[in-house]
């Protein structure tokens, strides 16, 4: 399973990656987020929502492809766009808004990849479900430490917690 590739996020991959996002979510919190949540996703609505992420230019966006199928990407900013609320930032660090890997692929290097190029300097904060194991040890192998702050996801109602990997 070696035969993959990272590239920037196109125009015409936009709702393959909604598709993939959907898809991941689906397989890595079955257990975690409720059932009518992981049911409820629209496909037109978030392509809608990654195409403006993608044509406003404010994300980096790598997808892996294996041929031509998307089978993961990453989503990263240098700056904290979205509304909820987070500590105050330096002017120059990124934050990891997204990380996902169809689960076929976990464990192959796709994810290392993909983070390397959506967060590839340090400073750099992350949003992780606090009952997630699985990503708490891939973070942590990635130099991310549990920060202490904590909030409440406002999609799933679930606790999150703030993660930051220093420069070094």
């Amino acid at each position: 399973m070696s035969d993959w590739r990272i590239a920037p996020l196109t125009a015409n991959r936009v709702t393959e990656l909604a598709a993939c996002h959907i898809a991941s979510w689906r397989e890595a919190y079955n257990a975690l987020v409720p059932a009518h949540i992981l049911d409820g996703f629209d496909l037109e609505r978030s392509a809608v929502t990654w195409e403006r992420r993608r044509a406003a230019g404010t994300h980096r966006l790598p997808v892996a492809l294996v041929g031509d199928r998307l089978i993961g990407f990453a989503a990263g900013t240098d700056s904290p766009v979205d509304a909820r609320p987070v500590p105050p930032r330096a002017p120059t660090e990124a934050e990891l808004e997204a990380l996902y890997v169809r689960s076929t692929w976990h464990g192959t290097g796709i994810a290392d990849a993909l983070l390397a190029a959506a967060a590839p300097r340090s400073p750099c904060t992350l949003w992780v479900f606090g009952d997630y194991p699985r990503a708490h040890a891939f973070y942590r192998r990635h130099g991310f430490t549990d920060t202490g702050i904590r909030r409440t996801d406002p999609f799933t109602l679930l606790p999150e917690q703030l993660w930051r990997r220093e420069p070094g």
